[in-house]
């Protein structure tokens, strides 16, 4: 050990020590501050080619109005262009829970609208007071 480290010091680099947990341990003599900077660019590398898949939600009510309606549906239609995935959630208040076929509508006709820009994940889940369904876009050919 002492020898290696002798020569590394005669040589004007670094002992580094590769696997330590290896018997005996491995060691190798490189410059150490090179071999980090490559270390850090190769994980630079890694991390640009990640993709990651953005969420957005579009909140809905049961008794929207066509307008509302329209606004909120074309935001949906925008995150789907931008490669997002969509969470529409219909929020039940009060005994508007009564009649959750309104809610299942209003996402039945929003599956209808964005048909051709993304198609459905996740479909509707009640959870709570809440009606959710997940709406994924379209992958490109």
């Amino acid at each position: 050990m002492e020898d290696a480290i002798e020569l590394a010091g005669q040589q004007g680099v670094d002992l580094v020590e590769v696997a330590p947990d290896s018997k005996p341990p491995v060691c190798r003599i490189m410059d150490y501050g090179k071999f980090r900077y490559e270390q850090t660019k190769k994980e630079k590398e890694a991390k640009k080619k990640q993709h990651s898949v953005r969420s957005k939600e579009v909140k809905f009510r049961p008794n929207i109005d066509e307008h509302d309606y329209q606004v909120k549906l074309r935001h949906v239609i925008d995150f789907l262009q931008k490669g997002c995935k969509v969470k529409l959630v219909i929020f039940f208040r009060g005994r508007e829970f009564i009649h959750p076929e309104f809610g299942r509508n209003i996402l039945n006709r929003a599956v209808v609208d964005v048909a051709e820009y993304g198609s459905v994940e996740m479909y509707p889940k009640s959870l709570g007071r809440t009606l959710q369904m997940t709406i994924g876009p379209l992958k490109s050919k």
